[in-house]
């Protein structure tokens, strides 16, 4: 499993920039227990693997 270490910014952009689909945010989210997609200050954060069929942007109910 991948980590990385951000300072602000969103979730949408991390899943853009290294899941290339910035709708997958939420497998982020969910992997570190996150409901905000805003981050603030330093964070680090774990990555899921890259997965082209995923769905994104809604959490299963």
């Amino acid at each position: 499993m991948q980590t990385i270490t951000r300072v602000g910014g969103t979730l949408f952009h991390v899943a853009a920039s290294q899941l290339n689909d910035a709708t997958q945010w939420i497998r982020i989210a969910q992997l570190n227990h996150l409901s905000d997609p805003m981050l603030a200050g330093l964070v680090t954060l774990k990555l899921p693997a890259p997965d082209p069929n995923a769905g994104g942007g809604i959490a299963s109910q």
